[in-house]
């Protein structure tokens, strides 16, 4: 039988340790036999948001598992404790798979599994877990990264795409659309977080460019060109990028780009317009154009999207908390 611990300390999410346990610490033996032998591994009674959960076993325990799923940690500012840091690093030696969901894998991180390693964690914090930990290849857009001995999932919901995926590996891909089903969740989502990620306008202020993002707004609809915006900011173009990248991070291009499939996703959301009047109003030109650009960047075609957004409740960043 395989044997999962959930690596549990004060200072993490209680979402996604309750989300392993429903799915690795329930008796599914009536749907799949033998299932997992599962356990809680921490210091004693561990205090989880207003919760006290009480450990089945020390974190010593880790090292004789099968998995390691190591929850989300509530603040990634902080450093997480050492005996957890040891023990992550003891399972993995012993040959164990360790497993992180949404910002777990700051802890995955600090112990060093990841470095060499391509991960990911929940999209507002994939910035600072590359900024932090450079050995370490940070994919903002997936929903969970299988690199072998190593799995990191983003954000809330895909910590549940990344525990169907480790039921998938274990039982097959029949038993895990029985536990999709039972737990009435998609057996496999499409796309990645990018769909889910938005791309604001940086708050009005005494910067030089605070006139210039309104402007670039209005006009989304037509053929915008870096020369077009240097020229309305009045400066050069290297002077433009300049400020950009200390500004969203990015060139003006790419933030260009970014805004023009921003607004095609409010369209999409909130309108009945065909893929062609959005292609227009988005300065995309075609709907082959729209259709394109829009998968690449999002991970899931306009269609797609609009089916599973169109009550028009995109997630914005309030509905994801730190997780």
């Amino acid at each position: 039988m395989h044997t999962v611990a959930l690596a549990v300390t004060d200072g993490m999410l209680h979402f996604e340790m309750s989300l392993a346990t429903e799915v690795f610490g329930s008796d599914l033996t009536h749907l799949v036999d033998p299932w997992y032998d599962f356990s809680l591994c921490g210091p004693g009674s561990v205090r989880i948001g207003r919760y006290h959960v009480d450990m089945d076993h020390g974190l010593d325990h880790l090292p004789h598992a099968d998995t390691v799923i190591v929850p989300g940690w509530a603040d990634t500012d902080v450093e997480p404790p050492a005996a957890l840091l040891d023990a992550v690093r003891a399972a993995h030696a012993a040959g164990a798979r360790v497993v992180s969901l949404c910002t777990g894998a700051f802890v995955l991180a600090a112990a060093g599994l990841l470095d060499g390693k391509r991960a990911t964690t929940h999209w507002a914090h994939t910035g600072e877990l590359a900024r932090r930990h450079p050995r370490v290849t940070v994919d903002p857009d997936v929903l969970y990264v299988d690199d072998g001995d190593v799995l990191t999932s983003a954000g809330k919901a895909a910590a549940m795409d990344l525990c169907l995926h480790l039921v998938r590996l274990d039982h097959g891909s029949a038993n895990a659309n029985k536990i999709a089903r039972r737990l009435v969740v998609a057996p496999h989502r499409d796309g990645g977080q990018a769909q889910f990620i938005s791309t604001p306008v940086p708050d009005p202020g005494s910067h030089p460019l605070a006139g210039l993002f309104p402007w670039v707004l209005r006009r989304l609809d037509e053929p915008l060109t870096v020369e077009d915006l240097a020229r309305q900011a009045r400066m050069s173009s290297r002077h433009l990028a300049r400020h950009f990248t200390s500004l969203t991070g990015t060139t003006p291009l790419k933030w260009l780009h970014a805004q023009r499939i921003r607004r095609a996703q409010e369209l999409l959301e909130t309108t009945d317009d065909t893929i062609e009047a959005i292609a227009g109003a988005t300065g995309m030109g075609t709907s082959t154009t729209l259709r394109r650009h829009f998968h690449r960047t999002v991970g899931v075609p306009p269609d797609t999207y609009r089916r599973t957004f169109r009550s028009g409740t995109r997630p914005g960043p309030e509905r994801f908390g730190s997780g």
